[in-house]
């Protein structure tokens, strides 16, 4: 069901405009997060309505130490100036920012806080949005075990940066290992797949048609017992995000092929939506 949408444009002013964007684990103040990546696709999509569903600033990581460049300030800057222009902004934490669960039910100028909220489609489908590490045991009875897989899981991080920095000199797209290595470890399809069926699980007796969250970097797009199962991935792994059409259909969109940021070195003729524009 997954899709990938392909706009040429960088210019803001022709930026596509869509009903909705949902975005999740962005781990603004880890260095292995795609701001750049996530600037460029800001450019070049508006919603009306942005939901942040979790995870998008690394509580953990910038209490044990500062990291901060000025591409993670452009980002939030880059929301600020959509909020700022007529865009509804709805922040739904995660884990890694829990400390913001504090403040849910309030609103910070510009930007709604909630721990889970409905989501109503222009189709009139409604939608669960949470984040979902409440539906991790791991997270739930083994917060330790939780961080020291986030350790293991910096080193894969490490390691793919050196592999993709050899993929695009020997010419080929943004590719991540530990997203493949997800796909092909038993524990972790297990994992995943438990993950999911209990998240539909939770819509399910919520009463609504489908479920939107993130947390494990997994991008999916599928139905699951007649409910639509929705994760927007991430910006560390994946680069993916989800968009709501004005007719209510919902899309979600794999950036790490098209983005001329991830792929700086390939030839441009090469990528996509070049290929497309010169069809």
């Amino acid at each position: 069901m997954a899709s990938t949408a392909i706009h040429e444009s960088s210019d803001q002013a022709d930026a596509p405009s869509f009903r909705t964007l949902f975005l999740s684990d962005v781990h603004l103040g880890t260095r292995f997060c795609q701001a750049e990546a996530l600037l460029e696709f800001l450019r070049q999509h508006d919603a009306e309505t942005i939901y942040l569903v979790g995870d998008i600033v690394d509580g953990w990581q910038l209490k044990s130490s500062w990291y901060w460049p000025q591409a993670h300030n452009d980002v939030v800057q880059k929301l600020m100036r959509k909020a700022r222009k007529g865009a509804r902004i709805v922040y739904v934490p995660g884990n890694h920012d829990e400390f913001l669960r504090e403040f849910r039910g309030v609103n910070f100028g510009e930007i709604e806080i909630h721990e889970t909220i409905v989501h109503e489609a222009a189709d009139g489908k409604r939608y669960l949005v949470i984040h979902g590490d409440v539906f991790d045991v791991v997270m739930r009875h083994a917060k330790w075990l939780a961080l020291l897989g986030d350790g293991a899981y910096q080193l894969a991080m490490w390691l793919n940066r050196y592999v993709n920095i050899a993929r695009r000199r020997l010419g080929f797209t943004y590719w991540s290992l530990s997203a493949w290595a997800k796909m092909r470890v038993k524990n972790a399809v297990n994992f995943i797949g438990k993950f999911e069926t209990v998240v539909a699980d939770e819509a399910a007796r919520q009463g609504v048609d489908g479920v939107i969250c993130g947390h494990i970097h997994s991008a999916a797009h599928r139905e699951i017992d007649g409910l639509a199962y929705i994760n927007t991935g991430d910006w560390v792994e994946s680069c993916t995000a989800v968009v709501e059409h004005h007719d209510g259909r919902m899309e979600l969109i794999d950036w790490s092929v098209l983005s001329r940021t991830l792929n700086q070195q390939r030839s441009l003729a090469a990528l996509p939506w070049r290929r497309k524009a010169a069809a």
